[in-house]
């Protein structure tokens, strides 16, 4: 199982964290008499680490295990360059830190929730010298990470406590957080040494792009003359004539091409628009890693009982058909790309998938989107890979894309936002990976005053869809009791909204507060099974959050109709209120669907956008409900 990589540490009870080891990840496999001990693509550790390999004789369980091999160093901290010096340093201090269990005497663990599997690897794993269990902190991801900074560790992997164990996925379930940037590239070329430095200059870095093998910078420090001297006699072995590359990088000293076969681990600051890495330092070898799992990951499946592993295995890559096409919406020309690319892998959905829902429902959708800042949460390689936010629009956006410039007190500079008011420019944003939209609450002209209030009904692990519907229909009481008519919408994963017009009269403080006020009164009315408390630490865990703070400047949430990046590729569908019954689920709602719904009902959304209620009256009214 993988983890996502992930910017911020976080508290949430529902979330245990762990030491992030700076070492070879590997699977022990004790399900035989022999045991099996290999990385990630399959390379056997038990001859090369055989002082953890021999305490596997000492297990008294049937287990597979999943660990990483940590080196430490005379101050007790782990070092990978140390780890992989281990055959000049037999008496390398070495520890096998395990912390999960796949598999446990005849039976698969993996759809157990993480900390059933942990509770069972405590207790049948035989801790030794170099075999230890992982124990992990619950809930206090800052602390602990703040923890891991002063000890200068690598950082830290959150885990949510329910999660299974998927094989091969690299999902939000599991992310990794740490203190610096740090990456694999392919070791493509050296160029010669300068001065009285010996062996060569720096190494010239490459990673696959589209399966095509593509120059991201070079490195010349990070080496001592040992280290040189060792990864010279490496690359000798491997010296061509020819660049790897089909465009040849300009360099400052002449190129020794190499085949792309080795990879390396390097830290830098930050990536280029061009994708080249600033300041990267050379941090090890990654004998572990294959050159095109620097993009992808291996496909190597386990089976069930794990008994017919290989010590040795191959990773295949299947390459997509990539369809790329133009054309042509509001006189606009728009290159759309990789349309056979999965957005959505258990559901089979493409990209082309996704663009072609959106242009379908294009006429529902585009009025609540128009004239309203856009925060682009973009999912490239589809909905199990990483994503990331985007606000501001850059420097590559066609000409005839909409954008608006809002100063950002935070980031103390303006923002370039996209809107979008055609269907040119919602293929052109489908096309970045955008598979929810997700606008402001206000539009232009006037960014000061939301169009409407939103109320968001945030239940918590240990909530029910109905327990969500129970909450919605109290708020919809309250609504009625003060005479404002309210209008809901599945959000398309685990909540509902409920939006009221307010045509714009009233600026965000105002309209915030008067959220506030109504959630106040459904707590009021529900208080067993909802909460007002902000603080994931301090939120019981069966309540569900009524967010009010949506409504402020620059937030957003995912618009009518637009799909989500969840499993089932639901839909956010607004409802009638008669609707609203126990039983229904978000997924009822979903891109297969959708549109013969929409048709059937008209859009439900649409005095959403209309005349805004008489706030003075309705806090009249409800003063009078509570005299």
């Amino acid at each position: 199982m993988l983890a996502k990589l992930s910017e911020k540490a976080f508290d949430d009870q529902d979330w245990v964290f762990e030491i992030k080891w700076d070492g070879y990840r590997a699977i022990a496999d004790l399900s035989n008499d022999q045991p099996l001990f290999y990385s990630r693509n399959g390379i056997s550790f038990l001859s090369k680490f055989s002082k953890v390999a021999q305490d596997f004789l000492l297990q008294k369980q049937h287990m597979i295990l999943d660990g990483e091999i940590v080196a430490y160093d005379e101050n007790g901290r782990p070092s990978f360059q140390l780890l992989q010096q281990i055959g000049d340093n037999p008496n390398l201090a070495l520890v096998y830190q395990v912390f999960d269990l796949l598999w446990l005497n005849g039976h698969s663990t993996e759809e157990l929730t993480l900390l059933q599997r942990k509770e069972l690897l405590k207790e049948a794993l035989i801790e030794t010298d170099t075999i230890k269990y992982c124990d992990h902190i619950p809930e206090k991801g800052i602390e602990f990470f703040e923890q891991m900074k002063k000890m200068k560790l690598e950082g830290m992997i959150a885990k949510r406590a329910d999660s299974q164990y998927i094989e091969n996925h690299r999902t939000s379930d599991w992310l990794k957080i740490k203190f610096s940037n740090t990456e694999e590239a392919i070791i493509c070329g050296f160029t010669e040494p300068r001065g009285s430095r010996e062996n060569f200059g720096a190494l010239i870095l490459g990673k696959y792009i589209n399966d095509k093998l593509t120059y991201c910078g070079h490195t010349g420090t990070g080496f001592n003359k040992t280290s040189l001297r060792q990864l010279y006699g490496e690359l000798e072995k491997l010296i061509v004539k020819t660049a790897p590359f089909d465009e040849i990088p300009k360099t400052n000293m002449p190129v020794t091409w190499i085949k792309p076969e080795l990879v390396c681990e390097i830290k830098y600051s930050e990536i280029t628009k061009d994708g080249i890495y600033r300041h990267p330092v050379f941090i090890a070898i990654r004998e572990d890693k294959e050159p095109q799992e620097v993009k992808s990951p291996v496909n190597n499946k386990y089976t069930e009982k794990f008994k017919d592993m290989k010590a040795t295995t191959s990773s295949k890559k299947t390459a997509h058909a990539e369809k790329e096409k133009e054309i042509t919406l509001n006189k606009h020309i728009v290159k759309l790309t990789n349309q056979d690319k999965i957005y959505f892998p258990n559901d089979g959905i493409t990209k082309g998938d996704v663009i072609e829902y959106y242009q379908s429902v294009a006429s529902y959708i585009l009025p609540h989107l128009k004239n309203r800042p856009l925060s682009l949460n973009r999912f490239p390689n589809g909905i199990e890979e990483q994503s990331f936010y985007q606000k501001d629009a850059g420097e590559h956006v066609p000409e005839w894309i909409k954008t608006t410039e809002v100063y950002s007190e935070s980031n103390d500079k303006y923002i370039d936002y996209i809107y979008c008011n055609d269907k040119a420019t919602l293929a052109y944003l489908n096309n970045l990976g955008c598979i929810d939209l997700n606008p402001w609450n206000s539009s232009l002209p006037d960014l000061e005053h939301p169009d409407y209030l939103v109320l968001d009904l945030d239940p918590s692990k240990k909530n029910t869809f109905d327990d969500v519907i129970e909450t919605a229909l109290q708020v919809n009481e309250v609504l009625n009791s003060i005479k404002i008519k309210g209008y809901c919408k599945t959000s398309g994963s685990t909540g509902i909204h409920v939006y009221i017009p307010m045509g714009g009269n009233y600026d965000f403080d105002q309209v915030k507060d008067f959220a506030h006020i109504l959630m106040k009164q459904v707590n009021k009315n529900l208080p067993k099974i909802t909460t007002l408390e902000r603080s994931l630490q301090k939120r019981a865990s069966n309540k569900i959050y009524l967010d009010y703070l949506q409504n402020r400047t620059g937030q957003t949430l995912a618009s009518a109709y637009s799909l989500r990046p969840k499993e089932g590729a639901s839909v956010s569908m607004p409802l009638d209120w008669n609707e609203l019954k126990a039983g229904i689920k978000p997924t009822d709602f979903n891109i297969n669907n959708a549109l013969e719904r929409i048709k059937e009902k008209g859009d439900l959304f649409k005095p959403v956008l209309g005349k805004g209620i008489d706030m003075m009256k309705a806090l009249e009214a409800l003063q009078e409900l509570n005299d």
